[in-house]
């Protein structure tokens, strides 16, 4: 028996339950297909890892009931640090100077996937299929189907749209035809968690290397996140250093800011590679998160772009949904969609990809200008304020309008 739904979300992850979040209250009738469960060991998105949120993005999560659930595990960051390994300039913005409370806030992956999934359970509008997958999907004009397999049941469900929030292997983007342009990095971040000597002072360190960039993300406790980038060649012998190895390199590419570091955690190594769609909706399909577009690591700004296409999406469902004749994937509104993330989606992979390549370019005159480049970022008002901007959900370099959640403004 076929059972029909406005909206339906292929993908559980930190997008995917974000969405489905968001649609909730709109009194829609909603489905969420997740392969594994939130808490699940093998759950991807909701790992050991932890992510920084701009302030549009704890915005968003607050306006959507899920902030509470993680504020007392968020660490805030009050003050940035970018500096390039061996040269003298650096960089610095201190949220105060910019009128801020903080400029981010540091969160556990877990955490925020139990906040974001207590909601889920607790909505009567979305109904849940997980684990399950979907195995088949058929599409026409009007609507499309979907087939969904899990361990000991199946299911078949029509949906006016489907939102591809599978991540960068998306599935569904390839169901509906939308090629993706891949860019192998040939790097690995290795993640882990370091205790230095020193605290933190809730600063966020963004140190350039010879093999990549290394930041550290202040942690609750004087513990800090390490994001550690090396080559692909690197890799797998730093992986099998000993704890005082791994240690000695890291400090030796950091240097005593922190004062020594004590202790090292669990190393987790991810491939990194920049993933772009080629259009963010096609049919009755709308691509977000990282299905759209995974990112590099360097700014942290993968999540945070993936909740402002989930925060853009909400507010146009939820303007046209009390229509007579409401459709959630006509033409018109996923046009709309595409055009208001164009300028954000674009700026922001472009200014990724661009501090991955002007970082790693080994040309003397290149390292040259980036040093004189930190240095004059340093010395210019103007340039911190338009990246507090972005920390503010200005996403789009101010061209486009900042969507309600992020600016605490509830859809309903």
């Amino acid at each position: 028996m076929t059972q029909p739904f406005d909206i339906a979300v292929v993908g559980g992850g930190m997008v995917g339950a974000s969405l489905a979040v968001a649609l909730a209250p709109l009194g829609l009738k909603v489905a969420l297909v997740e392969a594994i469960a939130h808490d699940s060991v093998s759950q991807p998105s909701f790992d050991e890892r932890t992510t920084a949120l701009s302030n549009a993005s704890r915005r968003i999560l607050e306006t959507l009931g899920v902030w509470p659930g993680v504020q007392s595990l968020a660490t805030p960051i009050r003050k940035i640090h970018v500096s390039d390994q061996g040269r003298f300039g650096f960089a610095r913005i201190d949220a105060a100077e910019q009128g801020l409370t903080a400029m981010g806030y540091v969160v556990p992956n877990r955490a925020l996937g139990v906040a974001l999934w207590s909601r889920l359970q607790a909505s009567a509008n979305v109904r849940v299929y997980c684990p399950a997958e979907v195995s088949r999907v058929t599409a026409d004009e009007r609507a499309v189907t979907l087939e969904i397999a899990g361990p000991s049941t199946t299911a078949r469900i029509d949906t006016k749209l489907v939102v591809g929030a599978d991540g960068v292997q998306s599935a569904v983007r390839s169901a509906f035809g939308v090629d993706a342009e891949s860019r192998d990095y040939e790097q690995t971040a290795v993640i882990t968690t370091v205790l230095p000597q020193r605290f933190h002072d809730h600063v966020a360190y963004e140190r350039f290397t010879g093999s990549g960039p290394l930041a550290l993300l202040p942690l609750e406790g004087g513990r800090c996140t390490l994001v550690l980038t090396l080559s692909r060649a690197t890799v797998e012998s730093a992986m099998a250093w000993s704890d005082v190895e791994f240690l000695a390199e890291l400090q030796r590419r950091f240097g005593f800011r922190l004062g020594r570091f004590l202790k090292v955690g669990r190393r987790v190594s991810y491939p990194l590679s920049l993933t772009r769609a080629a259009r963010t909706s096609a049919g009755r399909c709308v691509i977000v998160g990282n299905a759209a577009q995974g990112l590099h690591p360097v700014a942290g700004m993968g999540f945070n772009l993936g909740l402002r296409d989930v925060a853009c999406l909400a507010e146009l469902i939820a303007e046209r949904r009390h229509e007579s004749h409401f459709d959630a994937g006509a033409a018109s509104l996923l046009a709309a969609y595409d055009a208001w993330r164009a300028a954000d989606r674009g700026g922001v992979i472009a200014f990724t990809d661009g501090l991955v390549r002007m970082f790693a370019n080994p040309l003397s005159v290149v390292q040259r200008l980036r040093n004189i480049g930190l240095l004059a970022f340093d010395l210019l008002p103007p340039a911190k304020a338009a990246l507090s901007r972005l920390s503010t959900g200005a996403g789009g370099g101010g061209r486009t309008r900042i969507p309600k959640l992020a600016r605490g403004v509830a859809l309903q």
